[in-house]
């Protein structure tokens, strides 16, 4: 190399880190990434005491990760190199056959997961109700065969008969329908989710073994809400050139049924379908309105039993079609729920509102992590 030639790599390179420093001054910060679906992180406040506490500089290089110019057009092209070059992946996302986003699956921590069977087992032995138990398991695990051979993704179904050889409860498996249907539109492509499809096929096999009828799929008309929809593997994956999913309601609510909202102490007006997340990019929260700590669902059938559900959001989706089964339907997430609890246990809760069956429903994934579940006890 010359040294002529030195000089020119030089240039190019100072002049580019100059543009990027200048474009960083000049364009405004964002507070909110649409793509990733989460808050950017703003300039740290600065202070002697942050400083040498080593919190600002932790905060500077976090904001200006976050803040830097084009900022999507680079992660973009990174995720786009990782693929070219063979990799087939980027962010632990596999982009598999048919545009499908797929995030392998991994075994959680052995002592977490004791922790959570232990909750169930020992709530369903101390119920004054039958309890019902039922893991969902993900697209690594009914799609595994359109994984990379290579890739790193443990075994749901090890995990899934480990918990209910050991739950104590009624156990349902969900798995043997959704593989029945895994030539179907049962999750979507860039989410983690399954579908209102795949959360039928859940629905289905939950009243059987519960000993209710179904509504056939044949009763209902789906509609098409959204052709535009990215969900959260797609966020994390940086692979922005896959299509969009389209999702469907499939059970509209029926109009006499409530739906109660309870955010805070006193209860608001709640709704199955949100349609106002639909302009949002986080489209999958139009199912019940997204994250809540109770639900309560009542419907017409004033003769049938009360239902607990202890659950994660892919029951969200499903709870709709519950409507022509249940008086009453009491949703809770143990997540959001955990002031309530300091004072009331599930098991009161049980006894005060009259349930009678309850229904504990997760995927397999947040089953293995979710730290919540041991106030089951």
């Amino acid at each position: 190399m010359t040294k002529q030639s030195s000089w020119v790599q030089i240039i190019i390179f100072t002049a580019f880190i100059a543009l990027f420093f200048v474009l960083f001054l000049l364009l405004p910060d964002k507070v909110f990434s649409e793509r990733e679906n989460r808050e950017l992180t703003q300039a740290p406040a600065f202070s002697l005491e942050s400083l040498f506490a080593k919190k600002f500089t932790t905060k500077f290089e976090s904001y200006t990760t976050d803040q830097f110019p084009l900022r999507d057009s680079w992660t973009t092209l990174k995720a786009r190199s990782e693929i070219a070059i063979g990799k087939e992946e980027n962010k632990g996302v596999y982009l598999c056959k048919g545009d499908t986003l797929i995030e392998a699956y991994e075994a959680p921590d052995q002592k977490q997961l004791d922790t959570n069977i232990d909750a169930v087992k020992s709530f369903a032995e101390s119920a004054s109700v039958p309890v019902y138990f039922a893991l969902i398991p993900s697209n690594s695990e009914i799609h595994s065969d359109i994984i990379p051979k290579n890739a790193p993704n443990d075994s749901e179904t090890d995990v899934i008969n480990y918990c209910y050889e050991n739950s104590g409860a009624k156990n349902i498996d969900i798995k043997a329908s959704l593989l029945a249907h895994s030539y179907e539109y049962i999750f979507y492509r860039t989410d983690h989710h399954w579908t209102s499809l795949g959360a039928y096929y859940g629905y289905e096999t939950l009243m059987n073994e519960m000993g209710y009828i179904p509504t056939p799929l044949s009763n209902f008309s789906p509609q098409t809400v959204s052709d535009e929809y990215y969900g959260t593997v797609y966020s994390k994956s940086g692979i922005s050139w896959v299509k969009p999913d389209t999702m469907e309601i499939i059970a509209p609510q029926d109009a006499s049924t409530e739906v109660m909202n309870y955010l805070a102490a006193e209860p608001v007006e709640g709704t199955m379908y949100d349609y106002a997340f639909l302009e949002k990019k986080d489209k999958y929260s139009m199912f019940m309105g997204g994250n809540t700590p109770l639900l309560k669902i009542t419907t017409k059938n004033t003769d049938a039993p009360k239902l607990l559900i202890l659950r994660d959001s892919y029951m969200d989706s499903l709870l709709p079609f519950l409507q022509a089964n249940f008086s009453e339907i009491d949703v809770m997430d143990l997540r959001y729920y955990k002031t309530q609890l300091m004072e009331s246990s599930v098991a009161d809760y049980v006894k005060e509102n009259g349930i009678d069956e309850v229904l504990v429903c997760y995927s397999v994934y947040n089953f293995g992590t979710d730290t919540n579940v041991f106030m089951l006890k």
